[in-house]
């Protein structure tokens, strides 16, 4: 099993799980941040968090809707995979 986990929480954001010590956390700088004593913690994906990275909850006041259910939702009706290679 993996030591770090990663969930896409739906409509939410990203929960990451691991033990203490294994993950890095840094900014587009270069620079870390404190998750000390924290082998959880969630990163904001809805951009409306005052203490992003982190999560504080912003997403559920927003109605932030999370890209991969509006994908779910198109593929099932048929759309194609824009990822997909043409055939």
């Amino acid at each position: 099993m993996a030591q770090v986990k990663i969930t896409a929480r739906n409509n939410g954001p990203f929960r990451v799980e691991a033990p203490e010590g294994s993950v890095e956390l840094v900014d587009a700088d270069g620079n870390k941040f404190d998750i000390t004593g924290k082998p959880a913690f969630s990163l904001c994906r809805c951009g409306g968090s005052i203490n992003k990275p982190f999560c504080d909850g912003t997403h559920s006041k927003i109605g932030f809707a999370a890209a991969e259910a509006a994908v779910k939702k198109e593929d099932a009706q048929g759309t194609p995979d824009p990822g997909a290679l043409p055939k």
